[in-house]
């Protein structure tokens, strides 16, 4: 397989200095996320015109017959939001204009991705996109924890960015072979992004990894706290057996993500951490610690204004 990667402009190796590293400033408490919908909306009334995603992005007027095919677009559709919701952190607060830009671009992208998948779950029962993104608790969520991890300092996120595009971009690959119609449709369009999101991790590793002394350091540390939670995205499990065609198994994609991340890496010598994978267990409902406070954020306006539409 071909592993090499197009770094674009070789002058974005050089590193901005520790500045370029700010820490994010930390979210404010929102709250508890268990609001009853039925509550009094002390505000009034609030709605405007509903607006219906356009069927290239809502995937057309297919549903999902199958509970196995929901269950596992509701696994990848989770996997997108939350990180879209993590990198939503950094706005106004990147290091440079430019990358606060782009930080908010991919993360419109996989809120785009997103959408189309949880849509595409939510039609088997006759829920929404905004019912499974605002309604479930947090124990009913699927993401993998590289998703949930906090932003940290800014080589952590180029770190959690790096691995997670990897995956996306080997996964929505083989996922546009899938025989679901609505899958392969959806992976084919999101391919094409996350093929620019990979880039864009690409060329900030190598800045980071062959800058200043410190930026370096802040990059191998934030890799290795990282690279633990790629191990549960590889892991097998019943749902991937009883769709066999429709779903990628995911152990068959480590061997071409280790491979293009270790010739990414070794462009600035960059070792490959050998720190042991991660018991995380998000796709049974276990979540990383930071995961509460960040799904509370996201939903305390749907939820303290129940019926809204928007």
């Amino acid at each position: 397989m071909n592993t090499s990667v197009d770094h674009g402009d070789r002058s974005l190796r050089q590193a901005q200095g520790p500045a370029a590293l700010a820490e994010p400033i930390e979210a404010s408490d929102t709250g508890g996320h268990r609001d009853d919908p039925r509550g009094a909306d002390s505000h009034g009334d609030v709605s405007l015109d509903a607006r219906e995603l356009a069927a290239e992005l809502a995937g057309g007027e297919d549903r999902a017959s199958d509970p196995d095919v929901a269950a596992y677009a509701m696994r990848l559709g989770d996997d997108a939001l939350i990180l879209a919701q993590n990198l939503c952190g950094w706005v106004a607060r990147a290091p440079e204009l430019e990358e606060d830009v782009a930080l908010g671009n991919i993360a419109l992208d996989l809120l785009g991705h997103a959408r189309s998948l949880l849509r595409y779950a939510g039609s088997y029962d006759g829920r929404s996109e905004d019912d499974l993104a605002y309604w479930r608790d947090e124990r009913d969520f699927r993401s993998g924890w590289l998703f949930e991890l906090p932003n940290g300092d800014f080589a952590h996120t180029i770190a959690r960015q790096l691995l997670a595009s990897s995956y996306f971009l080997e996964l929505y690959r083989e996922l546009s072979a899938s025989t679901d119609p609505v899958l392969s449709a959806v992976a084919a369009k999101a391919e094409k992004e996350v093929d620019y999101h990979r880039d864009h991790a690409v060329q900030w590793t190598l800045r980071l990894a062959g800058g200043t002394e410190e930026s370096r350091r802040r990059f191998l540390v934030a890799l290795d706290d990282t690279w633990p939670y790629l191990d549960e995205l590889f892991r097998d499990d019943p749902l991937h057996d009883r769709l066999e065609g429709v779903a990628v198994r995911p152990s068959t994609l480590r061997g071409r993500v280790d491979e293009v991340l270790a010739a990414v890496l070794s462009e600035e010598d960059v070792p490959v951490p050998t720190v042991p994978g991660s018991s995380a267990g998000g796709r049974q409902g276990r979540h990383h610690p930071a995961f509460g406070p960040l799904l509370a954020e996201m939903q305390v306006l749907a939820r303290r204004h129940p019926g809204a539409t928007w």
